[in-house]
């Protein structure tokens, strides 16, 4: 079971794209979903409202449905994977997080499901030039293993994703968390570099592979729009380049004194944009 939410566990849309991205490859098909009206907020996350097929939009006559915020779940069958795979999407929900997650526990024993893999991604001091920043832990020393990853130190404010992994571990149920850093400068860009490289990941972890190239076009195309944008502002590259001599620095702790903090990044890339728009550019 492969698990991405929308939201606060979602930065750059990394991890959601990554299923979704997963889910289109294998012709997943969906077989259940969450009743949205049980965890979810319709202040914080309304429902929408969507026009049905043979509308006439001039007379403004036609059907119309609504759409509410919920998760999805997916069954997919891998080529020449050990597994079939069951696939958990949708919004985070903003409420009842231990039955949410007791929900998804059950499903997953009913299913037979040997592993649970969530998905995240987070804002980072990271820069957007070098391999993306992966973290990630597990309930079991193999899967440990299989992850090669450096094991996340984090500690603060958690979302579903971390509930999710906690009832999973509390029932016993094997289960691994990926997550990738997103540059902080580029908070409100989908990210497909960190789509793809928590994909990357996600496939070596369960057996599955499919074919990623729509996705690596996606991220060098990502990589080369925000270059040129970073580019054009003389003092948000003189961050950037802070951010890339702190990576391959072998230090394990960015320098207070040469690398500014996460909010000014993003103060300083939110003043570059206000003044491109400005500019009519």
């Amino acid at each position: 079971m492969v698990c991405a939410f929308q939201g606060w566990n979602d930065a750059g849309d990394a991890a959601s794209s990554a299923v979704s991205f997963l889910a289109g490859s294998l012709n997943a098909s969906r077989f259940a979903q969450i009743d949205s009206e049980e965890f979810y907020d319709f202040q914080a996350n309304r429902p929408s409202i969507q026009l049905t097929d043979g509308r006439d939009t001039v007379a403004g006559s036609g059907g119309r449905e609504i759409v509410w915020p919920t998760v999805e779940v997916f069954e997919a069958r891998a080529p020449r994977a050990p597994r079939d795979l069951v696939l958990v999407q949708g919004v985070e929900p903003s409420m009842r997080w231990r039955a949410f997650s007791a929900h998804l526990v059950e499903l997953a024993e009913a299913l037979g499901v040997q592993v649970v893999v969530t998905l995240g991604a987070l804002l980072a001091d990271v820069p957007h030039t070098r391999p993306v920043s992966m973290t990630g832990f597990a309930s079991d020393p193999s899967l440990v293993e299989s992850l090669g990853l450096a094991p996340s130190s984090y500690e603060g404010p958690t979302g579903i994703v971390g509930v999710l992994h906690s009832a999973c571990l509390d029932a016993g149920l094997p289960s691994a968390s990926l997550w990738a850093g997103v540059p902080h400068y580029v908070a409100a860009a989908t990210n497909p570099k960190a789509a793809l490289a928590l994909l990357r990941r996600t496939e070596s972890l369960i057996g599955v592979s499919v074919d990623v190239s729509e996705l690596e076009v996606s991220a060098a195309d990502y990589e080369r729009q925000v270059g040129l944008a970073v580019q054009s502002d003389p003092d948000i590259q003189a961050f950037v380049e802070r951010l890339e001599q702190a990576a391959e620095s072998e230090e394990s702790e960015f320098s207070p004194e040469n690398v500014p903090s996460g909010d000014m990044l993003a103060r300083e890339f939110q003043r570059f944009l206000r003044q491109r728009g400005a500019e009519g550019k």
